[in-house]
């Protein structure tokens, strides 16, 4: 399963009913989170995450509303106990950015890793419960969508288990793709008692760009698009292109053409005192359309 919050849905400055966006997705006792604005840690607390089981931490880009918040949450890490290592991804130019910032927080009790994402391709990493997917986006600086893939297990057949003599202490070991030893001195292999792959789970997530061709390859067949809506009213449109933005409408034609299962949207300009009056402008388009809200919350 993984669990899907979004903690903040402000664009820009954080207000008093709504903090900067930012995305948490939490799968088997670990979490990552996307953006950190200033305030994230308390919208974070505010929404019930346990920022202890942080592994990783994805910044989109460099504008101070997805990463001016760090400083304050690597200290609040620490006095949540955290000792493991955390990972922080994100554009060229990561480690000078985040050692700056750093230097407000110098003594942290964990090992902070910086992985620089270079390439103007997309591209991915991966270990060995999930990949993330990373898509360059067209914004006044560089800037990244991701896209987080949960992996799942293929569909085991315990008859054909059972057929081949194999004891249940071994099923585990079976499931998870290993091949095992019989006393009869029989090797088993997982493929012999497995009916099918599964495809993983996908949460695509997209913000500060204007709209672009890639992206709805990007997110295709994504189990939940979060996607910036800057504003509802399509009067609007222009002028969000000409600032690197998109309004409910272009997020909607992504989650369209990509084929996704449900949109939600997020950043909004802290002009757009109620998003949910506009949502008719995304939901004629793509009818799974949902304006997200600070702790809105879904598990996967």
């Amino acid at each position: 399963m993984l669990d899907v919050c979004l903690p903040g849905t402000s664009g820009m400055i954080p207000l008093p009913e709504r903090w900067l966006s930012c995305c948490w997705l939490e799968y088997q006792g670990k979490a990552l989170l996307i953006d950190c604005g200033e305030g994230t840690q308390i919208a974070l607390k505010e929404a019930g995450c346990k920022i202890s089981r942080l592994e990783i931490l994805l910044i989109t880009h460099f504008h101070a509303d997805h990463i001016a918040g760090l400083p304050g949450f690597l200290l609040t890490l620490g006095n949540h106990g955290k000792k493991t290592p955390l990972s922080i991804i994100g554009p060229k130019g990561l480690k000078t950015v985040v050692s700056a910032l750093m230097i407000i927080a110098p003594a942290l009790p964990y090992q902070v890793e910086l992985i620089e994402l270079r390439s103007e391709d997309p591209g991915y990493l991966e270990d060995d419960d999930i990949i993330v997917s990373y898509l360059p986006l067209e914004h006044a600086i560089p800037c990244f969508g991701y896209r987080v893939s949960l992996k799942r297990k293929p569909v085991f057949n315990p008859e054909k288990a059972e057929q081949l003599g194999v004891p249940k202490k071994l099923y585990k070991a079976l499931h998870s793709g290993k091949t095992v030893r019989m006393d009869d001195g029989r090797e088993i292999g997982s493929e012999m008692v497995i009916d099918g792959v599964r495809a993983p789970i996908s949460v695509c997530f997209i913000t500060d760009t204007v709209p672009t061709d890639a992206m709805a390859d990007f997110a295709r067949g994504a189990d939940l698009l979060i996607c910036e809506g800057m504003y509802g009213d399509e009067d609007m449109h222009e002028k969000m292109e000409e600032k690197g933005h998109m309004v409910f409408s272009d997020s909607a034609r992504i989650a369209l053409k990509a084929g996704v299962k449900a949109l939600w949207l997020t950043h909004y300009s802290p002009a757009l005192k109620d998003p949910v009056s506009f949502i008719k402008n995304a939901a004629v388009i793509f009818p799974e359309t949902t304006a997200g809200y600070d702790g809105i919350r879904t598990t996967l």
